[in-house]
Order: C-alpha cells, then sequence, then structure tokens
C-alpha cells in the first residue's frame, strides 16, 4: 500500500469514527461525499483493501496505443499543421484520420514532440485572500528569515527557520547557523517528533527545494525526469506534500512572522 492509499484510509477511517464530517473527507480526498459514503460501505466487507484501486498492475483500458500515437505525432509534423493549437489539432485529427482524442492529450504529444512549449498561465497583480485550512495538520508554512538577530553581539546567529499550522497558527522553529538542507532537515525532524506528520508544507521556491530547470526544458520533461533535490526526497519519503508559492506575499503569516 501506498503513502497516498495509507493516507486516504487514514481519513476515511476518521469519518467512521466520527472524528471529522463525511463532507471534510471528501474535500481531503478530492471526492464526492457519495463516494465517500460508498467507500464507508465497502470497508465493511472488504476492509482496508477498499483504497487499493482494481487495475493496479493493469494497463488501462483507455490507454492509447503506441502506433496510433506516433501516427498522430506524424501529421503533428507535417508542415501544413505548424500553426495548429491542441484544440484545433484534436478536431483535424478526428475529422480528417478518425483519431479521436482530447486536446489536452494531444497537447501532451505536442510537448513530448518538441513541437509546442508548455506555458504557465499569466495571473494578474491582484492577490486574494486564501481561507485558511480547517484542519490542524493539513497544512504547515514554511519560512527562513536572515537577520543579525543578537546586533553583532555574541555568537553569529542569522538565520530563524519557523513553521506554522495554518489552521491553528501554532508555530515552531529555531536558529540554525547556516540555510542548508542539513539543518532545515534537523528542523523538521525536531517539528514532526513534537506535532506529528503535516498532510502538505508550503514553502518558497528556494534551490533547497525546487531543482533549478535546465536551459531548454519544459515542464513535462522536467516532471518525467522526476529530479528531486535531496529535501524533496525526505518529503517523498514521509509522504508529505510540497506546495510552492509563487510570491513572497503567498505565504502569508509565516513571512511577516519570520521578519
Amino acid at each position: 500500500m501506498s503513502q497516498e492509499e495509507r493516507d486516504c484510509l487514514e481519513w476515511l477511517k476518521r469519518a467512521e469514527g466520527g472524528v471529522i464530517r463525511q463532507r471534510h473527507a471528501a474535500e481531503r480526498l478530492g471526492v464526492s461525499e457519495r463516494w465517500v459514503r460508498k467507500l464507508l460501505k465497502r470497508m465493511k466487507t472488504e476492509g482496508d483493501g477498499v483504497v487499493i484501486h482494481g487495475l493496479r498492475g493493469r494497463p488501462s483500458n483507455r490507454r492509447i496505443d503506441e502506433e496510433t500515437q506516433q501516427r498522430a505525432i506524424e501529421f503533428l509534423k507535417q508542415p501544413e499543421w505548424h500553426d495548429f493549437g491542441p484544440t484545433f489539432a484534436s478536431e483535424q485529427m478526428a475529422k480528417r484520420h478518425q483519431i479521436k482524442v482530447s486536446k489536452e492529450t494531444v497537447r501532451a504529444w505536442m510537448a513530448s514532440a518538441g513541437l509546442r512549449e508548455a506555458h504557465a498561465r499569466k495571473l494578474g497583480e491582484k492577490h486574494f485572500w486564501r481561507k485558511p485550512c480547517s484542519g490542524y495538520g493539513e497544512l504547515v508554512q514554511w519560512d527562513t528569515s536572515n537577520h543579525d538577530w543578537l546586533e553583532g553581539r555574541g555568537e553569529n546567529v542569522r538565520y530563524l527557520v519557523r513553521m506554522i499550522d495554518d489552521a491553528t497558527s501554532r508555530s515552531g522553529g529555531r536558529f540554525v547557523h547556516r540555510d542548508g538542507t542539513r539543518e532545515n532537515m534537523g528542523v523538521l525532524w525536531e517539528y514532526l517528533e513534537s506535532n506529528g506528520r503535516m498532510v502538505d508544507l508550503y514553502t518558497d521556491r528556494a534551490a533547497m527545494f525546487m531543482v533549478t530547470p535546465r536551459p531548454g526544458e519544459s515542464k513535462q520533461q522536467r516532471e518525467e525526469a522526476d529530479r528531486l533535490t535531496q529535501f524533496g526526497r525526505g518529503l517523498r519519503e514521509l509522504g508529505i506534500g510540497w506546495i510552492a508559492a509563487h510570491s513572497p506575499q503567498a505565504k502569508g503569516r509565516v513571512n511577516c512572522a519570520g521578519s
């Protein structure tokens, strides 16, 4: 059973025991309340195995064979298709060659063949207030502040690593001599021992958390390469999700508390 499946089972058991509402469990699992009720009903007969997908280890019935994909890519490489976007290309693929696939599938094929660069949608300058999480441990904000805390007196202490629970504002952290992976992993371990494992960690996009993109590398290529920092591998082993903030304001209170 994977860590994701164990987490899913934990939310279901909390809902079964009345610790949380079924609506809350549905929000955490990303499904409807009706589906949660079905899973809880199946748990009585199937036990913990209810969270394990029945198609594990088997190819998807909806999987498109490689021969069809290669044919489609050859069409996309033709000169007359050079300015087709994913939506129009998907329509023409079905109309001309009876290859019926979604625009998102065509978009992925175009990116893998180097025919299209994935671009993130540009957001406006406005920053919207994000509603805090409702449960303790769902999201923990993380930030490091560089400041001469002792104002030149005594030991040179400059870095404060601080973590704040989004739902309760309960915080923890300590001073470190260096803002390095080893020191930050130590702070994380102390927090986990005292407060337990969080569901997601919300940080900035520092190099310690995020691998620097290679020149000309698309987002899909980075995801397929599955390149992680040492800290990122640690979070994966612990089953902790990572959310990257796109601006200093996005981190909210932890950014202010550390300054």
